[in-house]
C-alpha cells in the first residue's frame, strides 16, 4: 500500500532524509536510492508517495518513492514561432527593413562593448584557475623536501611507498565519493577524507580535487584539508629531521 507524505529533512551530501506522512505519525527514513533514477534531487517540501519497508535492522524506511510534484515544463518555442504562417510572414515583411537598419547601426557603433564586457569575467576566471593550479606545486616541492632530507639524514626506504600508496588510496576514495554523489548513494564522510589526507594521502587528495573537480569549492572542507596537510608536513619535519630538537637544545642552552 502506498502512503503519501512530504520530505521534511534532506541531507544532499549524505544522500538521505526523512518523510512526514500526510496522515500523521512518526517521520520515516528515506535514502536517495529509494527515489530511483530521476533528473532532479529530492528537496525539503517535496510531496511524495512511497511504500513502507524494513531495513536490515528491522527499522521502517520509505521504498519506491515517487514524486507528486508537477514535472518541470519543457522549454517552449521561441516567441513568435507559434503564430500563423501568414501573420509571421507579414510581420517579417514589416519589420525586416527596420531590423536590418538597426543591426547595421549596432554593428558600426557597439561591437567592442560586448567583447569588453565579456573580457573581465574571462580574465577573472583565468586568474582564479591559475591560483588554484598553483596549489599543485606543493606536491613536487614536498617531494624535493623529502629528497633533500634523505640526502642529509637517511630516511626509511618505505616512506616513499607509504606516501604513494596512501595517495593512490585517497584518490580512489575521492573518485568513489564523487560517483556516489552523482548516483545519490551513500557518501564517504568528510572526516574520513581528512583522516586519509593526514595519514600521508594529501598529495592524492589534492590531485583528486583538481582532476576530478570534487570537494574543491567547499570552503569549510578546504580549510580542514589544508589543516590536515599542514599537520602531516609538520609531523614529517618533527619525526624525520633533527632541526626541531636542535633548536630546542640551543634554546635550552641559552636559557640555562
Amino acid at each position: 500500500m502506498r502512503v503519501e507524505g512530504k520530505v521534511i529533512q534532506w541531507d544532499d551530501a549524505k544522500g538521505y532524509g526523512f518523510i512526514a506522512p500526510s496522515a500523521g505519525g512518526s517521520k520515516i527514513f528515506v535514502h536517495a536510492r529509494a527515489f530511483g533514477l530521476r533528473s532532479r534531487r529530492p528537496f525539503v517540501g517535496e510531496r511524495v508517495s512511497y511504500e513502507v519497508g524494513l531495513d536490515g535492522q528491522g527499522k521502517s524506511r520509505a521504498m519506491n518513492v515517487r514524486s507528486l510534484e508537477p514535472k518541470p515544463a519543457p522549454a517552449g518555442p521561441a516567441p513568435g514561432a507559434g503564430g500563423t504562417h501568414g501573420a509571421g510572414a507579414a510581420g517579417a515583411a514589416r519589420s525586416g527593413a527596420g531590423r536590418a537598419a538597426g543591426g547595421a547601426a549596432a554593428g558600426r557603433a557597439g561591437p567592442a562593448g560586448p567583447r569588453a564586457a565579456g573580457a573581465a569575467p574571462a580574465a577573472g576566471n583565468a586568474g582564479s584557475s591559475t591560483a588554484s593550479n598553483a596549489e599543485l606545486w606543493l606536491i613536487p616541492v614536498f617531494a624535493s623536501l623529502v629528497l633533500l632530507t634523505h640526502l642529509a639524514w637517511p630516511l626509511p626506504h618505505a616512506l616513499w611507498g607509504v606516501y604513494m600508496a596512501m595517495s593512490l588510496a585517497t584518490f580512489i576514495v575521492y573518485a568513489l565519493d564523487k560517483r556516489a554523489a552523482k548516483l545519490g548513494q551513500w557518501r564517504v564522510k568528510e572526516n574520513t577524507l581528512h583522516g586519509l589526507a593526514l595519514l600521508c594521502g594529501w598529495p592524492g587528495a589534492l590531485l583528486a580535487q583538481h582532476l576530478l573537480r570534487h570537494k574543491s569549492a567547499k570552503p569549510s572542507f578546504r580549510r580542514f584539508f589544508w589543516l590536515s596537510t599542514a599537520l602531516n608536513i609538520l609531523l614529517f619535519v618533527l619525526v624525520f629531521t633533527p632541526l626541531v630538537p636542535s633548536l630546542l637544545r640551543s634554546h635550552a642552552a641559552g636559557v640555562f
